[in-house]
């Protein structure tokens, strides 16, 4: 079993900056995709960027540019950096790992962004 633990949100003006952090404990093979994905109120969760444990990353479109994905995995913890929040950007936002063919959700962490 895989659990995945988000912390990091809150609320902050539109301009600002926060930064998510989520750490993967478990089962969980070397070769494997960490990302974060967004809910907004009223709307489906989307994409916000994924990484792999090579390193490689690929964002939503609308999001690369203000959004940065990093890992470290040895400590098995993916961050999301985000700069010049907008009110938009107000959403739950969740961690997934992707391992052994297995998908695995943190229970998501609210981004709030004040105008």
């Amino acid at each position: 079993q895989v659990q995945l633990v988000e912390s990091g949100g809150g609320l902050v003006q539109a301009g600002g900056s926060l930064r998510l952090s989520c750490a993967a404990s478990g089962n969980i093979f070397s070769n494997n995709v960490m990302g974060w994905y967004r809910q907004a109120p009223g709307k489906q969760r989307e994409l916000v960027a994924v990484i792999r444990s090579g390193g490689s990353t690929h964002y939503a479109d609308s999001m690369e540019g203000r959004f940065t994905i990093s890992r470290d995995n040895a400590k098995n913890t993916v961050y999301l950096q985000m700069i010049s929040l907008k009110p938009e950007d107000t959403a739950v936002y969740y961690c997934n790992l992707v391992t052994l063919d297995r998908n695995y959700w943190g229970q998501g962490t609210q981004v709030t962004v004040s105008s």
